[in-house]
Order: C-alpha cells, then sequence, then structure tokens
C-alpha cells in the first residue's frame, strides 16, 4: 500500500486528504486515513497548511505522515504543472511543492480534471440517475458541472484504462434558442457592456442571478420581500472578494418550495439551458460512457432536475435525437468527488 495525499483547492476553502491506496485501484482511492478543511485565506501558500495538517494529522492519529505521492484539484487553469489559484493569491509550481514538502512526486490539475477521476471511483449510492440510456464501458464519458462557474470535461479510453482531460468548455458561447433566451442574450450584454455571453454566463451560480434580474426586471413576476432584500444586498456589494449574501441559493430553494413564481421561472430556464449546454457537450463526445453531472448545484435542486425539462432540452439535438437518448446521464451526489479523484491521479503517478 502507498501513502498518498490528496488536495481539493478552492478560493474559499481546501480539503486535504491522507489515503493509504493501492497504484491505480479505485477502490482504494477513497480509503481516508485523516481529512481536514481549511480557509484557504487563513495561509499565505499550500506549504504551510499542508505542513499544519502534517502535525495535526499526527497528534490525531499518532503516527507521522510522509506520503509518496500527492495531487491536488485547482479551482483554475494548470499549464506545466503550474497554477495560479483563482480567487486567491497562491501560485504553486509541483517542483517547488516537491522540494518543500518532500513529496517525491506531485501532480497539479484543473478541479474538473479531478472529478473526472474521481467517477471512476464513484459506488451506485454516489449518483442518482436521470437516465439510463445504453452505457459502452469503452466509449469518451463527458464530465459537467454548474457551481460559481461552469466546469467541463472529459474522459477517452486508450484501449486498457481512461485517460482524463480537462476542458475550459463553459466558456464557449452561450446557444439560445428561445425568444426569452435571446431576450435574456440582449439584457446581459446591454446591462454588462459586453460583446458575448459565454455558457457559464448562464449555467452557473451567478446565471441563476442573472436569470433572476434579467425576469425581475423585465416585470415577468412581483418580486417577494425577502429575496429583494437579499438581491439589494447582493448588488450593493458588486465588486467584492466575499459577499454577506447569496441570493442564488435563496431562489433556488423558493423555486423547489413553489413559493414564488419569479424564482420558478427562473429555475425553469436555468434547468432547460444546463440542459442544452450537457447536450451540446455529449453530442460532439458522443459520450456512450456516461454523462455525470457534478458541480455544487445539480445535487441541491435535484427535484427540479428531474422535472423532465432538462432531459428534453438535453436530448433536443433534432435528428441526433436518437443518439442523445442512449447516453447515460447521472448527478453525482458525493461532493467529495474531486478530492477522490485527486487520490486516484496520485495514485497512478
Amino acid at each position: 500500500m502507498t501513502l498518498l495525499l490528496a488536495g481539493d483547492i478552492g478560493g474559499t476553502k481546501t480539503i486535504l486528504r491522507v489515503v493509504e491506496a493501492e497504484a491505480d485501484h479505485a477502490e482504494t482511492a477513497r480509503n481516508s486515513l485523516f481529512e481536514k478543511r481549511y480557509s484557504s485565506h487563513e495561509f499565505p501558500d499550500l506549504v504551510p497548511m499542508v505542513q499544519s495538517f502534517f502535525k495535526e494529522a499526527q497528534q490525531e492519529i499518532g503516527q507521522s505522515f510522509q506520503p509518496e505521492k500527492a495531487c491536488f484539484g485547482i479551482a483554475g487553469p494548470v499549464v506545466n504543472n503550474t497554477s495560479k489559484v483563482t480567487n486567491i493569491a497562491w501560485t504553486l509550481e509541483a517542483d517547488r511543492l516537491v522540494e518543500q514538502l518532500k513529496i517525491p512526486q506531485i501532480s497539479l490539475i484543473n478541479d474538473f480534471a479531478a472529478i473526472g477521476y474521481g467517477v471512476l471511483a464513484l459506488e451506485e449510492s454516489d449518483l442518482h440517475t436521470l437516465q439510463a440510456g445504453k452505457r459502452d464501458k469503452n466509449a469518451p464519458i463527458a464530465v459537467i458541472g454548474a457551481g460559481t462557474g461552469l466546469g467541463q470535461g472529459y474522459l477517452i479510453h486508450t484501449g486498457k484504462e481512461y485517460q482524463v482531460f480537462s476542458s475550459e468548455g463553459g466558456h464557449v458561447d452561450f446557444a439560445a434558442r428561445t425568444e426569452l433566451e435571446f431576450q435574456l442574450s440582449h439584457y446581459l450584454l446591454d446591462k454588462l457592456n459586453i460583446e458575448r455571453i459565454s455558457a457559464e454566463r448562464i449555467v452557473s451560480g451567478q446565471g441563476i442571478v442573472a436569470i433572476y434580474q434579467f425576469l425581475r426586471d423585465r416585470n415577468f413576476a412581483p418580486e417577494s420581500p425577502e429575496i429583494g432584500e437579499l438581491m439589494h444586498l447582493w448588488e450593493s456589494e458588486i465588486g467584492k472578494t466575499e459577499k454577506t449574501a447569496d441570493p442564488a441559493a435563496a431562489i433556488s430553494q423558493a423555486a423547489l418550495e413553489k413559493r414564488d413564481r419569479l424564482s420558478e421561472k427562473t429555475m425553469q430556464i436555468f434547468v432547460e439551458a444546463y440542459g442544452a449546454e450537457a447536450g451540446n457537450l455529449s453530442l460532439k463526445l458522443l459520450s456512450y460512457g456516461g454523462l455525470y453531472i457534478a458541480g455544487g448545484i445539480a445535487a441541491k435542486i435535484l427535484p427540479l432536475m428531474e422535472e423532465g425539462s432538462f432531459l428534453r432540452s438535453f436530448a433536443l439535438k433534432g435528428r441526433m435525437r436518437s443518439l442523445m437518448e442512449r447516453v447515460p446521464v447521472q448527478i453525482v451526489l458525493n461532493p467529495q468527488v474531486g478530492l477522490i479523484g485527486a487520490a486516484l491521479c496520485a495514485s497512478r503517478l
């Protein structure tokens, strides 16, 4: 067995886990010996955080830890094993981390690449099936997830195993399909004074708020005092790194409880746009190995994802509809899929 260090690094929080695992063994990549969550902003760099983690692990378990391999999934692009973490002043280089942490092998990967590895180690209890499809165990796998932004990735089978690839597909152009979506696009172009609308601008937490603002400003329905107060606070904090209000969560909850017409319409547009973009990704890859929906939103709005509009938009690809109905579509329920994936990636080093 090999001692591994896995990390899920974000601008707000970082989760570290020590795992004892066999090389490239999906099941043992879940065997956590010690795990701790930290506020990223409390540390000037990853190195002192990991050093603090090792001390706490030793105190908790009564033995010292010196992992042989490590992998960190990072919220931000990774180029040549180097990354600048989004929303925090950390610049990470694998070579420097190897030297300072005394870990012989360290890999830095994009957070959605980590999720890509993670889906290989998930169990049935970690997943909720929207469409069974007809799975081909050697076909491409697609991964998508709306949260703060819109992450995408994919896996290609080499004949022996799946190779994981990250993607910046969330930044493709948003493809409006209905008159209301065209109006939404024009509204955002004017409001934000920008030249294009990305898929992420709509299919994300910020997208939920943007759709709500559009419908509110078009007087689609009266605004509830509760959400109106949250929106006012959120709009007053535009430009700040950390915000005290989270209207996207309130809008989603109001829609789930069917107590606010404005929120319900917002989430209908969001879910349909989410399904359409997930379908675009699957159609490009012909992901008969499965489409996995990760991110921080889908599992929280499961009843809305199940109502049917997501799959209708997913499959609405003209003559290609029959192909889309073959794709297995599952929502990832395990929020630690990226951490599991980082451990599995480390085991492959």
